[in-house]
């Protein structure tokens, strides 16, 4: 009777195998580089399915992911707020403050496009790279080799 197989080759039920140093810094990167997903309007999802792939077989990928999509969810939620408060001041002074607003947005929107690339170049370097805050609640403010 033969065993049955992943498509990998590795046996049903057999624990994930570890990934070399290499892969861990790459998948990192590109979990920090799903930041230009914002580019078409899909931010957080390459984040999201590297760490859903990646989060059982390196403690390193896990960690970058997760720290990735969140970073990347905490910006969609500041682009939403201030959406709303162009909205409403837009109203309020009959599109006056759209004039400068507006454009402010698009600068705005670079910050996470630069802030990432720098991470996923920090980490593609080896290093490891903590986004402020976000990486803190992740692993409860330990400084720890990932």
């Amino acid at each position: 009777m033969q065993e049955e197989r992943n498509p990998g080759g590795a046996p049903i039920g057999a624990p994930p195998e570890q990934m070399s140093p290499q892969d861990e810094r790459t998948w990192s990167m590109l979990a920090h580089l799903s930041v230009l997903a914002e580019l078409v309007g899909l931010m957080p999802f390459g984040a999201l399915i590297i760490w859903l792939v990646y989060k059982d077989r390196s403690p390193r990928v896990r960690f970058h992911a997760l720290q990735a999509l969140w970073y990347q969810i905490a910006w969609i939620a500041i682009f939403l707020v201030y959406a709303l408060v162009t909205i409403f001041l837009s109203i309020i002074t009959l599109g006056i403050a759209t004039i400068v607003l507006v454009p402010l947005a698009f600068l705005l929107a670079v910050v996470p496009l630069a802030h990432g690339c720098y991470a996923a170049y920090k980490v593609y370097e080896g290093e490891d790279y903590r986004y402020p805050f976000i990486a803190d609640k992740i692993d409860g403010g330990a400084r720890r080799a990932v």
